[in-house]
């Protein structure tokens, strides 16, 4: 088992506090679901967990190895190239000119390409271009070369939104079957599959990450204004 824990991360834009001691821990073998509303700072979150994005204060253990998230000792390639954190960002990063089947040797080798050459409904869209691809069929390949890298902690932003539901079904699939060997957080508004695949949740209101366990919670919160 790996541990994910963070601890008392802040960050501002100019005057505004985005985020204001965040605290949370997460285990492999869990998924995590965070909630919260457009510019809450759930997608700055996962940017400074990653380490794209520096924070005014925080720290980030993950088992025994510490890391920085501050501004005035960062070190952004000690948390990328320590290849402990996957991250699927919220906007599509495939080169749209490039064939499938030229994208995921890039990314993957040996076995863990054969998982998603041979992953269903992969072998009917290998020989387009990724810019041909419906959004379903794109982020359901993002979400299979993310995954399958070796990696103990995923991040996955919007992996959902605006994905035709056959290829929700198999997002949803695979990552119930990656559950058994990572550690999973996701945030999307496509709040009832979080909310299906989640173990624990979190809401993000006013800079503070708090658990919840009921979906009314979210209306409470203010993220929703009823349950549909």
């Amino acid at each position: 088992m790996a541990l994910l824990k963070v601890s008392c991360i802040q960050k501002n834009f100019g005057a505004k506090s985005i985020l204001d001691e965040v605290h949370f821990e997460l285990k492999t073998g869990k998924i995590l679901g965070v909630f919260g509303r457009n510019g809450s700072g759930k997608s700055t979150l996962l940017k400074i967990l990653f380490g794209t994005q520096t924070a005014e204060a925080g720290r980030l253990k993950m088992n025994e190895s510490y890391y920085p998230v501050r501004k005035n000792i960062w070190h952004k390639s000690r948390i990328i190239e320590s290849q402990q954190i996957g991250y699927l960002p919220q906007f599509s990063f495939l080169p749209k000119g490039a064939k499938v089947w030229d994208v995921i040797p890039q990314y993957l080798k040996g076995q863990e390409q054969d998982l998603v050459f041979q992953a269903p409904r992969m072998p009917k869209i290998a020989g387009r271009k990724v810019g041909e691809l419906s959004m379903g069929e794109r982020r359901y390949l993002e979400v299979l070369l993310i995954g399958n890298l070796d990696h103990p902690f995923l991040l996955l932003d919007e992996p959902f939104s605006m994905v035709e539901p056959l290829f929700k079904d198999l997002i949803h699939e695979f990552l119930v079957s990656l559950k058994a060997k990572k550690g999973i957080l996701i945030t999307d508004h496509y709040y009832h599959d979080v909310w299906q695949l989640s173990d624990r949740k979190m809401v993000l209101t006013s800079g503070k990450l708090t658990p919840i366990t009921e979906l009314e919670e979210l209306i409470k919160a203010g993220y929703l204004r009823s349950i549909n």
